[in-house]
């Protein structure tokens, strides 16, 4: 207890421990009756602090060590749940950390799915050659490198609300990425702007994230309420994008007359794609089922369409041929090739899907340990609800916003619409902070690999921050009266 009085240790707590909140609690309804035991001072807790500490260092220096980012998690993982069984064993009450772990690793099971759809999908989009032939109309366009930076910025924001931040942040990146080829600051600029973008344009929406749908499932805020955040959210984008604009290079891509054709089926994958995001949040919101469920049955729409061009592909072979005496630019040779699924879900980021489970399992065991009652303490007992929420997203800079916005809705503080509202801004906006806070970081880490990277990001988090800043004094301004 003389540790909870002293305020340095107060906020080392919060920065190191609340960071990795649990995505499950689940204290009575397992281990007939027990509940988890409290291991926040001892040994094991200590040990498992410092092992997911190390383990993400190696993650943010992942630029200068070249170890894939999903290695060291994936240990540490393994480590932190293997002495909590160890330790509940050596108790008696073994069913109690089965029970947890499988909780967590459902949780995974949920997210990596997910992403394997969406990852399938744009890759699927990239083999029809759908991002090559966007690059060269925006080419033959004539656009410069900043209109394209806030073309790009823009599109994600106003795409992020229907779709959901991390799909929409992949589809900006493949356009940035063709366009953008080897202008790597030019890359790397843009990729920050669609982070920042996607997750405030995802924050003022029911559909936009998950830690809206979260808040909206819950009825702490109502479906209109959340565009009361629109203004706050363009705020927060547009501050760090204005700041960004003069570091883009003044000059145009190289000049082209390239023509890029679809190959078969294109149009068609675009179209299924848009299909399985509404069946994803139809599934979510008119069912009460995980959105993974509608990914997953969207996936089968890209199957039935493999399927038919597969068979469908005799009836072009004589088109083919004559396309082939007709062209003499060999790229374009093979817009009638069948389309195998299996490929793209081949080449999907399997690092960054492994990096999610470590960091799910990681998050898990450390919160089993009981650092969530800790936080919950300091933060909304003793802080207060407005310093807590800017505090929450911070926060979720570290560690991705949904397990802690899941533990907030678990603390369920009492609070007025206006801190609901702030807390479900600060916690989608807030990962823009680093490009490990949010799931579309991530994902572009591993997409725009070498040119997008950590330090990359780091090197323009004063210039977000500020936008975190100018949106949160927004929100209390014109929406005060929700306080």
């Amino acid at each position: 207890m003389t540790l909870l009085k002293n305020k340095p240790f107060q906020i080392s707590l919060v920065v190191l421990l609340f960071l990795l909140i649990p995505l499950q609690l689940f204290a009575a309804e397992a281990g007939g009756g027990h509940e988890p035991m409290d291991l926040t001072a001892s040994s094991i807790g200590f040990i498992s602090l410092f092992i997911f500490m190390m383990a993400y260092f190696f993650v943010m220096a992942e630029e200068f060590t070249h170890l894939r980012k999903s290695k060291p998690v994936i240990l540490a993982a393994g480590i932190i749940w293997g002495m909590i069984g160890w330790v509940y064993m050596d108790h008696g009450m073994s069913e109690l950390a089965e029970h947890a772990v499988r909780h967590n690793f459902l949780e995974y099971s949920e997210l990596m799915l997910f992403l394997l759809v969406a990852m399938t999908y744009i890759n699927g989009m990239e083999e029809r050659r759908v991002f090559d032939a966007l690059r060269s109309w925006l080419i033959r366009k004539g656009f410069s490198f900043r209109q394209l930076f806030w073309l790009t910025g823009i599109l994600a924001f106003f795409i992020s609300p229907v779709a959901d931040n991390l799909t929409t942040a992949l589809l900006m990146c493949a356009v940035v990425l063709a366009v953008g080829g080897t202008n790597t600051r030019f890359v790397s600029i843009a990729c920050i702007n669609i982070v920042v973008a996607a997750n405030a344009g995802g924050a003022f929406s029911p559909f936009g994230d998950i830690t809206t749908l979260m808040v909206w499932q819950k009825g702490m805020v109502d479906f209109w309420g959340f565009f009361a955040l629109f203004i706050p959210s363009v705020v927060n984008f547009v501050v760090p994008a204005a700041i960004m604009h003069f570091a883009i290079p003044n000059e145009n891509p190289a000049a082209s007359d390239e023509v890029v054709t679809m190959k078969r089926g294109a149009k068609r994958i675009i179209a299924l794609f848009l299909m399985t995001i509404v069946t994803a949040v139809s599934f979510h919101n008119f069912l009460g089922l995980p959105p993974v469920i509608g990914m997953l049955t969207g996936l089968s729409y890209l199957q039935f369409l493999g399927y038919y061009l597969k068979k469908t592909k005799h009836r072009c072979i004589a088109h083919e041929q004559r396309y082939r005496d007709e062209q003499s630019d060999e790229e374009n040779i093979g817009e009638f090739v069948a389309f195998d699924v299996f490929k793209p879900v081949a080449k999907a980021e399997w690092d960054t899907l492994f990096f999610f489970y470590g960091v799910v399992l990681c998050v898990g065991g450390l919160g089993f340990l009981g650092y969530l009652s800790m936080a919950s303490e300091l933060m909304y007992n003793q802080w207060g609800a407005t310093n807590a929420n800017i505090a929450v997203g911070v926060l979720s800079a570290i560690v991705d916003n949904i397990p802690v916005m899941f533990a907030v809705l678990t603390m369920n503080p009492d609070m007025s619409t206006g801190q609901w509202l702030l807390v479900t801004m600060t916690a989608g906006v807030g990962g823009s902070l680093l490009s490990i806070g949010s799931a579309a970081g991530v994902a572009l880490m591993g997409q725009a690999r070498g040119q997008y990277t950590f330090f990359g990001h780091l090197k323009w988090a004063p210039a977000i921050a500020l936008g975190y800043a100018a949106s949160i004094g927004t929100h209390m301004w014109i929406n005060s009266s929700l306080f």
